[in-house]
């Protein structure tokens, strides 16, 4: 019924905001702007009407969480770096129908997941950066998804993303969205060293293997990178872990998929993480099971996967 129409790996660095003001980072984070500009341009073309945002600063200690309220607005001031966001207007609707639908999608498949439409809880920058961009004038309704999963498997995060897809192609009447909002690396600078790492990687080691993970996307080879998932998101610093990367893989068919990254926005360092935009072409899927690779330890994805 429902289509999938997009799906994107995305930056959603505070220093865009920055980028905004007055000030000596003005003007510094637009390429990154005019990656999320693109990928708004985009969802319009192809119709989508919800864009589900996998956000790596919702933290969560137990199941998987999603916020459905029916309308999202108010200002917001980032409590890990409120000299970069602070006082941030937001706006934009929801879409509570949906949120259900993808709760209760996840519920038969086994990955216990509660949809929240009653609650004053906002959504965390990892989804109000990208709509500010995306979203300024409230065009698409807008569903976050919990992805700093402390006490989580990856491999449920990737049967997460799966039993999403399914429910928005076998279930929702409309064309959706999904964003994994988090960095590759994710090795803030040192306090005391954040200027000086404002626009670089911490460490040679975390760029070049930031810079083959890239590679590895553009040339398409799902099989290596969803086999060293768990240990690059371990010995990267993955931002939350990874699990929004997880979710997105596993909607998009995990080791299977066939697709090859488009790269919006070139590889950059941001105080000392590593970041990106780039979009994952979405390819036919079986839909009728579970991929093996997500649903056993085939691949060795399941047994080397750890409790994060």
């Amino acid at each position: 019924m429902g289509k999938l129409a997009l799906a994107a790996k995305i930056t959603h660095v505070p220093s865009m905001y920055l980028s905004e003001l007055p000030g000596a980072r003005h003007g510094t984070r637009q390429d990154a702007i005019d990656g999320h500009l693109e990928i708004g341009r985009r969802c319009r073309e192809l119709g989508v009407d919800t864009i589900v945002v996998f956000d790596t600063h919702w933290l969560v200690n137990a199941n998987y969480h999603i916020n459905c309220a029916p309308h999202f607005k108010g200002l917001y001031t980032s409590n890990e770096l409120p000299h970069f966001i602070s006082n941030m207007a937001f706006e934009f609707p929801g879409n509570p129908a949906l949120g259900q639908l993808l709760a209760d999608s996840c519920n038969r498949m086994g990955v216990e997941t509660l949809a929240h439409e009653r609650t004053t809880l906002n959504p965390e920058y990892g989804t109000l950066v990208p709509m500010r961009y995306m979203n300024a004038d409230q065009h698409f309704k807008v569903v976050s998804v919990s992805a700093l999963c402390m006490a989580h498997y990856l491999n449920d995060s990737a049967r997460l993303g799966w039993a999403l897809r399914r429910a928005i192609e076998e279930y929702y009447d409309g064309t959706v969205a999904f964003l994994a909002s988090g960095s590759l690396s994710h090795r803030f600078a040192q306090n005391g060293l954040a200027p000086e790492y404002g626009f670089k990687i911490w460490s040679p080691f975390l760029e070049a293997l930031d810079r083959e993970v890239v590679q590895i996307w553009q040339r398409g080879d799902w099989h290596t990178f969803c086999g060293m998932l768990p240990e690059y998101a371990a010995k990267g610093h993955g931002e939350g872990f990874m699990h929004d990367t997880a979710m997105l893989m596993g909607a998009l068919g995990w080791s299977a998929y066939d697709g090859r990254a488009e790269v919006l926005t070139p590889y950059f360092g941001a105080s000392g993480t590593g970041q990106i935009n780039a979009v994952f072409p979405v390819t036919p899927q079986d839909g009728a099971a579970i991929p093996p690779a997500v649903a056993s330890s085939a691949d060795g994805y399941t047994s080397v996967a750890t409790r994060l």
